[in-house]
């Protein structure tokens, strides 16, 4: 008998929670489960990749914290089998009340290292009924053990999943990409990508590039974000004319295809997405050492190479020497694609939906 299931989402805009759930809504067995998602609000351009049979429920909320009356609402009239929601907020309000609903399994995916992220105590109360929860997944070993350690979540209820890569999708799109015309053939060209935020640390980054303006090396900065006015005003005041501000883009894989560097600068993650996404285009990557699963990605020297950002001068000697890396492509491919393709990471999703 098919399983129904409800994945809950505030939209499906294109960041890597929503990423991960629409991969997973498409790729379940059909014999086996019958997948919704439920949206606070219905945009976003993952919408145009679900499979037609993914059901959408839109409940028109606009704000996270008037959204659990129309969620619980939901879940009462449908009755669905699992409940899978994959954002942290929201999973911390929703913790609260899963008791009442004593016949559907609750599924929890944690997307971040949670004490880095969640600074308002009003959410972090609600971490106190995070057990009520059939499952948590995990992204990474750092994840894992900041839930136990600060929240006292219990380690049967944990259940580790990497992220996956849809390597089938990005090279479809690398197929249909040219070389950026900001691209300079006299220059390396290094590429970042992520929501211009505290989080993603581009303000270290833009300081270690201040180190390097003697250097025929372009930084391309991919996204957009509420820190965008000032990382501008970071870069003008710095004088940092090599430094670009692309926002965001519909095929950042146009620009790691072309890459000869990608820069992950975060202070922290739950497992970055797009350092899989950089790899599966053949390009060596430079990371911060920073929580979040980095180490379970990069193998060192053969797909990149981890290093503290905030020593900055230690950092754009790297990325000089990086830039001029003839590494084989196929061969950093491998080492994501024999690790975190969709085929090896959504079996262990189908697995766990089914066994719950």
């Amino acid at each position: 008998m098919k399983k129904s299931i409800i994945f809950i989402l505030p939209d499906l805009e294109t960041g890597g929670a929503e990423r991960i759930v629409t991969t997973i809504a498409n790729h379940l067995p059909r014999d086996k489960f019958s997948p919704a998602i439920l949206l606070l609000r219905k945009e976003g351009a993952y919408l145009d990749l679900l499979k037609p049979d993914v059901e959408i429920i839109d409940i028109h909320t606009p704000r996270i914290r008037h959204s659990l009356k129309p969620i619980l609402l939901e879940i009462k009239r449908r009755k669905p089998d699992i409940v899978f929601s994959g954002f942290g907020e929201v999973n911390a309000y929703l913790s609260l009340f899963i008791k009442l609903f004593p016949k559907t399994k609750f599924i929890a995916r944690e997307t971040n290292v949670v004490s880095q992220h969640v600074t308002r105590k009003e959410i972090k109360f609600f971490y106190k009924f995070y057990n009520n929860y059939d499952k948590i997944i995990a992204q990474s070993n750092d994840m894992e053990v900041d839930l136990i350690k600060n929240f006292g979540i219990k380690k049967k209820k944990l259940f580790k999943i990497n992220n996956p890569v849809d390597v089938n999708f990005i090279e479809e799109k690398l197929k249909q990409s040219e070389r950026p015309t900001e691209f300079s053939h006299q220059h390396k060209n290094v590429v970042a990508i992520g929501n211009l935020s505290a989080r993603k640390g581009f303000d270290n980054l833009l300081k270690v590039f201040s180190r390097l303006k003697n250097q025929n090396i372009l930084l391309h900065i991919l996204g957009d974000g509420k820190d965008k006015e000032m990382l501008l005003q970071m870069k003008e005041m710095l004088g940092l004319d090599h430094v670009i501000f692309h926002g965001k883009k519909s095929n950042p894989y146009q620009y790691l295809k072309f890459a000869d560097l990608f820069i992950l600068s975060s202070r922290y993650e739950g497992f970055p997405n797009v350092l899989l996404e950089a790899g599966t285009c053949g390009i060596y990557s430079l990371a911060n050492n920073c929580p979040g699963g980095i180490d379970e990605i990069i193998i060192d020297q053969v797909n990149g190479e981890i290093s503290n950002i905030e020593n900055y001068d230690d950092f754009a000697e790297k990325i000089k020497h990086s830039v001029h890396r003839s590494d084989d492509k196929d061969n950093i491919k491998a080492s994501i694609k024999s690790r975190f393709s969709s085929e090896i990471i959504l079996k262990k999703y189908e697995d766990l939906l089914w066994n719950l």
